[in-house]
């Protein structure tokens, strides 16, 4: 169990605890201090006059503010992007500050209401305010015959050909998804492999998942249409800086985790409210050793737990990553040492078991084998969550090891049309040169169907996986609030791809380890 080697010097608004094998350090605008700081604090406090106020004498004569500079104030990472896209030396949490937007995304639900609003607001000749940095990606309800998502590919569309927008990634033959070289599919995910994701950089999108691109060390949230429609005509935002929550993980990642069970155990330990309007900042050796997309992962579901956004600190893995995507220069900005946290919270990763969120809270948080008398009637692996490319190769890895056929539909959705492509050609770690589609197609899963948001928002009734009956599921997606693959009375457990692979092939809810 990792120890809580950076402790903060105690005041009555410092308060230190062990719970659960975590260790929370709740401070408030305090400097941290090491160990043996604190007790050489501690020895003293039995002796230590404490002063109430100091006054200095009287100066003959004020300094200058030209001479004197400008004192540093420690910031963390949110902070610091959000004070160099406001043009200022520096922010506090709770100021309300007027940032530079890098980027703007935009898809199929929520495009046509953000392009009424500026429309109405800026004139319906109006320009946006920079076509190469609005990124509209329709991916939601695509594959479907309602007319009504279809006319919202439609109005986006006629918009971006309005606006001689750069990066529009349409969709014209639905009848296969190949014959679309622009088309690319679940939005987060496109803008990671597309190079819209950079250190340092303000991204906003309408999704509540464009939190997914803080794994690149930027500040990226959702936003709402009226906030969006005045970004598209000013290229900036009114945004209030949130104060940053401290998520510390230490340890060597057990085999038979992945970043879900992490992401799974936070939200289950600080609640759905836990991390309202707060920065999340995920860091340790844990995090440190993680891909980019498990840090997608991570970051993806901070909304979850109420989070304005989610941040990882960018390092080579990142730039590597980046590199051949984006020719856009940038630069990273890390928290400073003396950054004052809100709240800290500190896991042994090492210690960990797989988790699933059970119906019907992403909070509901319970150990998987503890859930094995579930017995379930489909899994769904897919969506911006749980849809990447190592996502699959993960679940194939448990099948690999099984050797046995699914016991439930097992429903396979690619986030981008890449995946789709890594299903078909990557060879799986450990199986003899077979790719995802053959391991899943001998296992009895269903193909991999059309890079999209799927089944995971619901959708029209037509939606491939959608749950059009009271079913109970096992998701590798985010949120399992009634009604959201479909059926209200439907229950979603979520979980990792190692999880749901597992509790395909027995038809319960399912450890991994019993297959790894």
């Amino acid at each position: 169990m990792a120890s809580p080697a950076t402790a903060t010097a105690p005041s009555t608004s410092h308060l230190l605890k062990y719970k659960n094998g975590i260790h929370y350090t709740l401070a408030t605008g305090l400097t941290p201090l090491n160990s043996k700081a604190t007790a050489a604090w501690k020895n003293k406090k039995r002796t230590a006059k404490f002063v109430a106020a100091v006054m200095a004498p009287p100066q003959p004569q004020q300094r200058s503010p030209a001479s004197t500079g400008s004192v540093k104030h420690a910031m963390t990472m949110t902070e610091k992007i959000l004070a160099r896209a406001a043009e200022r030396s520096q922010v506090s949490p709770g100021e309300n500050v007027w940032v530079k937007v890098d980027n703007l995304m935009t898809h199929d639900v929520c495009g046509p209401g953000t392009i009424g609003i500026f429309k109405k607001e800026f004139g319906s000749q109006a320009k946006v305010w920079d076509r190469e940095k609005i990124v509209i990606i329709p991916d939601h309800y695509i594959f479907t015959s309602d007319e009504r998502a279809n006319r919202n590919v439609d109005i986006i569309r006629d918009f971006a050909l309005e606006q001689n927008i750069k990066y529009f990634y349409d969709i014209t033959d639905r009848s296969d998804f190949r014959a679309n070289p622009d088309y690319k599919g679940v939005c987060h995910i496109a803008l990671a492999q597309e190079g819209h994701c950079r250190p340092g950089e303000v991204l906003f999108g309408t999704d509540s998942h464009t939190c997914n691109a803080g794994a690149f060390g930027q500040f990226a949230s959702g936003i709402g249409n009226t906030d969006a429609g005045f970004i598209m005509g000013t290229g900036k935002l009114l945004v209030k800086v949130p104060a940053t929550l401290r998520f510390v993980m230490d340890g060597e990642m057990p085999h038979f985790l992945l970043a879900k069970d992490l992401i799974l155990q936070i939200i289950g330990e600080i609640t759905v409210s836990g991390a309202t309007y707060r920065a999340m900042e995920f860091s340790g050796s844990t995090v440190k050793s993680l891909t980019m997309e498990d840090r997608m992962t991570l970051c993806n579901m901070v909304v979850e737990a109420g989070g304005k956004n989610g941040v990882v600190d960018a390092d080579q893995i990142t730039f590597d990553y980046l590199e051949g995507k984006t020719s856009s220069s940038f630069e990273a900005l890390y928290s400073d040492e003396a950054a004052r946290y809100l709240q800290e919270y500190r896991f042994d990763v090492s210690k960990l078991e797989p988790l699933v969120a059970k119906p019907h809270s992403p909070d509901n948080r319970a150990l998987a084998r503890e859930c094995r008398h579930i017995k379930i009637d489909r899994v769904y692996i897919g969506s911006c969550t749980g849809g990447k490319t190592e996502d699959f190769m993960a679940a194939a890895k448990i099948m690999i090891s099984a050797g046995q056929k699914v016991k439930v539909p097992t429903f396979l959705v690619p986030a981008t049309q890449k995946v789709w492509m890594d299903l078909y050609t990557l060879p799986v770690p450990g199986g003899n040169g077979k790719t995802c589609s053959q391991i899943f197609e001998e296992a009895g899963c269903d193909t991999p169907a059309n890079p999209n948001c799927g089944a995971c928002l619901g959708g029209p009734r037509d939606t491939y996986a959608r749950m059009n009956v009271p079913q109970v599921c096992v998701s590798t997606t985010n949120k399992n609030f009634p009604g959201r693959m479909g059926h209200k009375e439907g229950q979603i457990y979520l979980a990792s791809p190692y999880t749901a692979a597992a509790s395909a092939l027995t038809g319960f809810v399912t450890d991994p380890r019993e297959f790894l």
